[in-house]
């Protein structure tokens, strides 16, 4: 059995930044576990044409390794896909990656204070702390639609994209509109002869103005990097102090996003019963707005049909609809997401006494500053329970929670602690806290959406990154137990 004092499970930015930092505090024996044969997470899967970023290039890398020649104002799968690569080559972090590891399993040990990680091929791994980096948006979610393997053409989910088939001339089935589909929408749209579209809802949706980056505006930001920290000091404050509080409920900015999401369609989809199926009936940011770039324009296109019907059936030559109407298709392609909840899907981690992660959040995900929970010692989260943004870079939230991390291990070493492990009654207070003020957020006015867990918001984080960067800049040493 390999032994190291930390195993980071995910090469995605999270696991990156967390790596990094434990180098530089002196934690140097770690090793990250990475299902794939390749770092980037999310970055590395999703490659479908037109994938890209929906927050702005300026803050979508890490703050202490700035990128000043991005193509794009918004960035691209690729060139993202780059950044992460040139950063884990900077760092020299491929040799400290096991790649092709799928952990299925953790288990803790409370004689040895140490958790032992199982991978599919049966190897195991010891450490005494364990990273999750996983990530919420990982695992594809495909709906099981009576006949869906009978299908007799190509079939795949976005995250797993076919870059062999030529889709020139096809007809081609796109179930889901969300996210993935209204960035792959537009260049199928481009290719497809015919392309059905089938909403289950619709979604509120924001113009994206981009533009590529002039060479002369290249070689001023590499010249002048502080010009790229104002613009990335403006793109933050911005989301903070508009974005945001719409999110919270100020009904002037609320009306604001609401009036620019609906500018887009009325401009662009001028056919009123087209307009009426692709107008949400939820309120503006309840759901995940969605930036996109040319998402209505393909949809009004003459060979494109959008489909409201609920989806009855999938034989081998096409989909039925609950009204009996059947549609041939040459391709089918599942645009729906991702599996949020359960976190941790598919890894069974056994705690104190053997108890499971997922009996333990049976009742929907907590942790304590979405980084730690009662009964599971030494285990932390990155981008877990309650982290999620509706407004902002998700890179910043991160940080933050690698930095508590490693304070946190620091605490323990300063104690001789083998174990440090979040009080009971300090993670419900929190718990409490945030989901009171979670049920004043706009996610709250609807029943279902992926940042919920029945009744319960699991995913999402109920203030301002700023709130949550100051609040864990000080490791709370008093809510924790040792051991």
């Amino acid at each position: 059995m390999n032994h190291h004092q930390t195993i980071i499970i995910g090469s995605g930015f999270s696991g990156i930044c967390m790596a990094i930092k434990l180098r530089e505090a002196g934690f140097d024996d770690f090793l990250i576990l990475e299902q794939a044969g390749d770092v980037g997470g999310t970055w590395r899967d999703n490659h479908y044409p037109g994938a890209e970023c929906d927050v702005p290039s300026a803050l979508y890398s890490y703050s202490f390794e700035r990128k000043t020649d991005w193509d794009y104002q918004w960035s691209e799968q690729p060139q993202i896909l780059e950044y992460i690569r040139n950063v884990v080559h900077k760092h020299g972090l491929r040799e400290r990656t096991r790649f092709n590891s799928l952990v299925t399993g953790a288990r803790y040990d409370e004689d040895s204070a140490r958790w032992t990680v199982t991978l599919a091929d049966g190897a195991q791994f010891d450490c005494r702390y364990l990273v999750s980096a996983v990530g919420q948006l990982h695992q594809p979610r495909i709906p099981d639609i009576p006949g869906r393997d009978s299908f007799a053409g190509p079939a795949f989910h976005s995250a797993d994209w076919r870059d062999d088939l030529d889709l020139t001339g096809k007809a081609v089935a796109v179930i889901g509109n969300a996210a993935s589909a209204v960035q792959f929408i537009p260049p199928v749209a481009a290719q497809a002869g015919r392309l059905t579209v089938y909403q289950r809802s619709a979604n509120w949706v924001s113009e994206k103005r981009d533009r590529p980056y002039t060479d002369r505006e290249k070689r001023i930001m590499r010249r002048f990097p502080f010009i790229k920290t104002l613009a990335r000091l403006r793109i933050y404050l911005r989301n903070e102090l508009l974005v945001f509080p719409a999110l919270r409920g100020n009904r002037f900015l609320r009306n604001a996003l609401h009036r620019f999401c609906r500018e887009y369609l009325e401009r662009v989809v001028q056919d009123p019963e087209l307009r009426a199926q692709l107008t949400p009936d939820y309120p503006v940011g309840a759901k995940r707005v969605l930036v996109v770039a040319g998402y209505y324009e393909a949809l009004v296109q003459e060979h494109v049909e959008l489909v409201t019907q609920g989806i009855r059936s999938i034989d081998a030559t096409g989909v039925t609809t609950a009204d009996g109407t059947h549609r041939d298709c040459d391709v089918l392609i599942f645009g729906t997401g991702f599996i949020t909840n359960p976190f941790l899907h598919g890894i069974d981690v056994r705690g104190r006494g053997g108890k499971a992660l997922a009996e333990h959040w049976s009742a929907g995900a907590t942790a304590y500053l979405g980084v730690a929970t009662h009964d599971f010692p030494n285990l932390f989260f990155l981008y877990g329970p309650n982290t999620n943004l509706g407004h902002n870079s998700i890179l910043l939230m991160s940080e933050a929670q690698v930095r508590y991390i490693i304070n946190a291990m620091r605490e323990a070493a300063g104690r001789e602690a083998s174990a440090i492990e979040v009080k009971a009654d300090v993670e419900a207070a929190y718990d409490r806290d945030i989901q009171a003020r979670l049920r004043d957020m706009v996610w709250s006015e609807v029943e279902d959406s992926w940042y919920k867990d029945g009744d319960r918001v699991t995913n999402n984080w109920p203030g301002s990154v700023g709130e949550y960067r100051r609040t864990l800049r000080r490791f709370n040493s008093d809510g924790f137990l040792y051991s």
